[in-house]
């Protein structure tokens, strides 16, 4: 039999073992912290000032080149990654039209929502150096040492809703101007006049608002992977330094 003063012993030696295997664990617990801070944290000499100032200094250069080459004529309309077609629901009004010899309204329809695409994109700049500005130290951190597309994913979170706000009425406006309004309906107009079709005609505003965000974000996230994989990118001494 154990006796008593045997127990409190046991109990007293067993609470400190437990005690200090706690410390033990908090320890290591604040070390690998410490390391995952240091390992986020501005190497190569860099302060936190000047990784930032060198990040949106980034993003303002990615965003200035891509906005400035989708604004230009083509610049949606010739690129075959981001060129507005046809909505997938009017696939077989396309594929109709073209089988009764129709297929230049349908291109004249392409053709017109890209070039108001392209005329809207410009209006972009203003929301996305307002969200650069606003970028926290810690958006800072997360993008420098995120993925190759974390800026334009950072983007296109804080600024997508506003972009189809102030897109819808430019976009609008410039069908208007370029005739993708009309070229729309006559498509439309000829593909519900067929025997035995059901009737379709999506919105058009919305689609091309949408699609043209769409590009507009693929080319921010080219701009932002060639910084970061091509040095001669880097056309400033902080960029060099901060992507180095």
């Amino acid at each position: 039999m154990i006796k008593p003063y045997y127990l409190v012993a046991l109990l007293i030696t067993g609470s400190t073992f437990s005690v200090n295997s706690q410390i033990s664990n908090l320890k290591k617990g604040i070390e690998k912290a410490e390391k995952t801070v240091e390992s986020k944290s501005p190497s190569n000499g860099l302060t936190e000032d000047e990784v930032g100032r060198g990040l949106k200094e980034a993003l303002n250069q990615g965003i200035e080149k891509g906005v400035s080459q989708l604004s230009k004529a083509d610049g949606y309309y010739k690129d075959l990654q981001i060129k507005i077609l046809m909505p997938d629901e009017a696939k077989e009004v396309e594929s109709k039209l073209r089988k009764i010899g129709q297929g230049k309204k349908v291109d004249d329809a392409i053709e017109s929502m890209n070039r108001a695409a392209e005329d809207a994109a410009n209006s972009s700049k203003e929301l996305f150096v307002t969200a650069i500005k606003n970028l926290s130290l810690q958006d800072v951190m997360n993008i420098l040492h995120g993925n190759d597309d974390a800026a334009t994913t950072y983007l296109s979170k804080n600024t997508r809703t506003q972009l189809i706000e102030k897109f819808k009425p430019i976009i609008k406006a410039s069908l208007d101007k370029v005739g993708a309004t009309k070229h729309w309906e006559t498509v439309f107009t000829a593909y519900n006049t067929l025997p035995l079709v059901q009737k379709v005609n999506p919105d058009l505003v919305d689609y091309v608002t949408n699609k043209a965000i769409d590009g507009l974000f693929v080319q921010i996230a080219k701009e932002e992977l060639t910084i970061r994989k091509n040095p001669a990118a880097r056309v400033s001494d902080l960029l060099k330094k901060v992507f180095g």
